[in-house]
């Protein structure tokens, strides 16, 4: 007879020795609350404080889906899901998003998973075609709920919640303080676990500058500070989707190699970006606040505003990407003499002069390959290292970062070799499938 996973199963699993604090608070007010605001500094854990005691919870004779996440964006629920898979629970779990076929996930929902994971618009969808059977659900978690507000998902969430009866349990979580649950959640007197810390990114861990720029258009300086720190890994936040890719295209003109990401890019072109930029073939990225949130890239060293955001709540999100954990990091800030500081600034940073004739950064060492294969063809990690080692003839050190998706795949090979690569593997099979395999786009 099937019986739940251990904790300390899951923590093997994932290769952890102990949960923090804030995890071991939430699984225990998790017990005796049914509605919980979960508040808990960007890359603190939150994905286990909740997915844990939901896992508890799950009744293994229930064979409906007893458990729904909403969340802001695609990525935190590959995200989230890629957690809750590496946990080895044995459970069932599908991811709802756009960008790729709806189809797809029609498939997976028919044998209803014990949990589902989406964004708003795609959840709602499948909810109005029937796809999803809500009487089952007794458990809903909404991560980074603020962030699904502020993106313009009110009338959904407000859709999905009123369509969902039978809910008993109820999480909602932030990294944001001081934030009212809208009337429509329905929820009354909930609990406040908050584990914010408001000096947890402290001064020796987050540096924060201000680089003065002499034209309105500041793409000049943000060259020369991109040149100045050697082109280390860097996220350059501007606030619209055009300006996203004019900034990248105008620093690809001037030699310096970075990846764009935004909102309105294909599914495959988003993960195309962030496998490359996490895997370090490339260490610039132009990004609107998509990127402020749920992004798991570690070691980022430099966080640039070449546009100033428009809140607080953004400044903090953005900064959040850097100085995690032990890392610390630079937060710089590109001012035209147009442009003040914001009023949430109160102690004005440092102006530090970004001297001009420094070269360009060094290309880096890793170039990605993309692989028409994935998770639904049975395709994983260990294939793709014994396929680029055999058939490939590289060494272990000659394979960096490899990124698995549902339908495709991305590896990072060390760019001296990708060219030999490329022809000893052209034709060949993988896992006796015949799978496209060329430079990632």
């Amino acid at each position: 007879m099937k019986t739940k996973i251990s904790i300390e199963d899951i923590l093997r699993n994932l290769n952890i020795k102990e949960l923090n604090e804030m995890q071991v608070a939430s699984i225990e007010a998790s017990v005796n609350n049914d509605n919980i605001i979960l508040l808990s500094n960007t890359g603190s854990g939150k994905t286990l404080a909740f997915l844990i005691p939901l896992i508890e919870r799950f009744e293994l004779e229930n064979k409906g889906t007893q458990a729904l996440i909403i969340v802001p964006s695609r990525e935190l629920a590959q995200q989230i899901e890629k957690v809750f898979k590496s946990m080895g629970t044995g459970f069932k779990i599908t991811s709802c998003y756009g960008g790729h076929k709806r189809e797809i996930e029609e498939n997976n929902l028919i044998q209803a998973p014990k949990l589902i994971v989406g964004t708003p618009g795609r959840l709602a969808d499948h909810i109005r075609r029937n796809n999803i059977d809500i009487n089952s659900i007794e458990n809903i978690i909404l991560d980074e709920f603020d962030k699904t507000l502020e993106l313009g998902f009110t009338e959904e969430v407000s859709f999905i919640i009123e369509e969902l009866k039978n809910v008993k349990k109820r999480m909602f979580t932030s990294a944001t303080k001081g934030l009212a649950l809208p009337a429509f959640f329905k929820v009354e007197n909930p609990l406040e676990i908050n584990f914010i810390n408001d000096d947890e990114i402290s001064e020796e861990k987050l540096l924060v500058k201000i680089i003065r720029s002499n034209d309105v258009d500041k793409i000049e300086a943000l060259f020369q500070t991109i040149c100045f720190y050697g082109g280390q890994s860097t996220i350059v936040f501007c606030n619209h989707r055009e300006s996203v890719e004019r900034v990248s295209q105008m620093l690809a003109d001037k030699g310096v190699a970075n990846e764009f990401y935004h909102g309105s890019m294909e599914q495959h072109e988003r993960d195309s970006a962030l496998c490359k930029f996490r895997n370090g073939s490339n260490d610039i990225l132009i990004t609107t606040d998509l990127a402020s949130r749920g992004l798991d890239i570690p070691n980022i060293r430099f966080i640039i505003h070449y546009h100033l955001p428009n809140t607080e709540d953004i400044y903090t999100h953005r900064n959040g990407r850097t100085a995690r954990m032990t890392s610390s990091g630079t937060v710089l800030m590109i001012l035209s003499a147009e442009e003040n500081l914001p009023s949430y600034i109160t102690e004005t940073p440092e102006t530090i002069e970004i001297h001009q004739g420094y070269p360009l950064p060094e290309k880096t060492k890793w170039s990605t390959l993309f692989l028409s294969a994935g998770k639904k063809d049975k395709i994983n990690k260990v294939d793709i290292v014994g396929f680029f080692s055999k058939v490939g003839e590289l060494k272990k050190d000659d394979i960096g970062l490899i990124d698995v998706k549902d339908f495709a795949s991305f590896v990072a090979i060390r760019k001296s070799k990708v060219g030999n690569v490329i022809e000893k593997i052209k034709d060949q099979r993988v896992k006796n499938k015949k799978v496209k395999i060329e430079l990632a786009r």
